[in-house]
């Protein structure tokens, strides 16, 4: 009987080894439904080609007997596919129930914990504070300016982000430590045309940031089908956590936030705008109405970062920090940017359809779900950075400040 091979799990993440005395490829699972990663040899990984859902176990023995000359190679077959069965990477049962597994496991849990200390960020208090106070400096700040309606800072490592990290929060005022903190931040795991919310509060070393579990369930309640409640991805994202991490350590671990994720507007990426899709438009309304309810209350937080450029991010040359072809990328950045500070909504969803999004914006969704939320804002450009993430690929961010001029 044959045994056709599971095919290997779409969402999964490769990188070169990390262990220089285990070279290879890395498969990491970015939802961490599978726990830590799988380094194959590089001999194997050519072999992942095979878990198309069409080859069979057969074929597979078949090619490591040709790859290795050895007639006993189908026992290491059975476990090259007992360790991605096994790991969660493969489309098959296992997966499935380490899915659900996770997914009830954060919907019964009272708090979401801070899972990118120790790793993006120190684990430790005092050298979490030191990190943050090196990389805000607010030493020398100037005094600050009328209430903002929101900033906009990176959510790349704070190794290649400070100095936008910096221009972001350092225009807040001392006051707004009274206010709601609306941090909307990049899904990089969310199904499109969505909106991830949770009632947890978020949990980090400096402390426990208190979700307003009453605008949460405003928007869970009128913002329609586009709402996904309880979203797993809270758990594994990175772009709300960071800035919470900032507004604690500015205005102490109780602040009060309401976290939003927001998934791609992948259809309107090609044609039409974001709202053409019914549970996009309706939760634009529902947001908009909250922040015309609580005013300045509020003071929205967007954690976003802009290109994406270069051989990590499937483009066919490397990329060097406002070099070669990062010079004309930085000029369409701004050019996308100038639309964002005027409030322009339309323009910048039209420069960013130029070329299906090429310069891969990974801040796109929250920043135009903010300009719909905000018809009458404008913006200043504090600060506009590129950053070689490798040797052969860069991200671009900003520091944004915005100001509410209409009704």
């Amino acid at each position: 009987m044959t045994r056709v091979l599971a095919p290997l799990r779409r969402n999964l993440e490769f990188h070169p080894s990390p262990v220089p005395d285990r070279p290879g490829l890395l498969i990491r699972d970015p939802y961490r439904y599978a726990e830590g990663g799988l380094i194959l040899p590089p001999q194997l990984a050519p072999l992942l080609s095979m878990f198309d859902g069409n080859s069979e176990l057969g074929d597979l023995h078949a090619a490591l007997v040709r790859l290795t000359g050895d007639v006993r190679a189908g026992e290491a077959a059975d476990r090259f596919v007992g360790a991605l069965s096994s790991g969660g990477f493969l489309e098959n049962d296992v997966f499935l129930d380490l899915k659900a597994e996770r997914h009830q496991a954060f919907e019964r849990a009272p708090v979401r914990a801070a899972v990118h200390a120790g790793g993006a960020y120190p684990e430790n208090v005092e050298e979490l504070r030191r990190l943050l106070a090196e990389c805000l400096d607010t030493s020398a700040v100037p005094a600050p300016e009328p209430r903002l309606a929101a900033i906009a800072a990176p959510h790349v490592s704070l190794e290649g982000g400070h100095q936008g990290y910096r221009a972001a929060y350092r225009s807040l005022r001392p006051d707004d430590a009274k206010r709601i903190f609306v941090i909307l931040g990049t899904s990089h795991y969310g199904e499109p045309e969505t909106f991830g919310l949770t009632t947890k509060p978020f949990v980090t070393p400096l402390g426990q940031a208190e979700t307003q579990v009453r605008l949460a369930r405003f928007l869970e309640d009128s913002a329609g089908p586009g709402v996904r409640v309880e979203d797993y991805c809270h758990s594994v994202e990175h772009s709300i956590e960071f800035q919470v991490v900032f507004l604690q350590h500015l205005f102490g671990p109780e602040v009060a936030i309401l976290p939003i994720l927001c998934g791609p507007f992948a259809r309107a990426t090609r044609e039409g705008r974001p709202e053409d899709d019914p549970a996009v438009g309706c939760f634009f309304a529902a947001l908009a109405e909250l922040a015309r309810r609580e005013g300045e209350r509020l003071l929205f937080v967007l954690g976003i970062d802009l290109a994406h450029m270069g051989r990590r991010y499937g483009d066919p040359f490397t990329a060097r920090a406002e070099q070669g072809a990062m010079v004309e990328v930085g000029r369409r950045d701004q050019e996308r940017l100038a639309r964002v500070l005027a409030g322009d909504a339309t323009g910048f969803w039209a420069l960013l359809q130029q070329g299906g999004d090429d310069l891969k914006w990974c801040g796109a969704s929250p920043l135009y779900t903010f300009l719909r939320t905000f018809p009458g804002v404008r913006g200043e450009l504090l600060r506009y950075q590129q950053w070689n993430i490798d040797d052969q690929s860069v991200v671009s961010f900003a520091g944004l400040a915005f100001r509410q001029t209409g009704p």
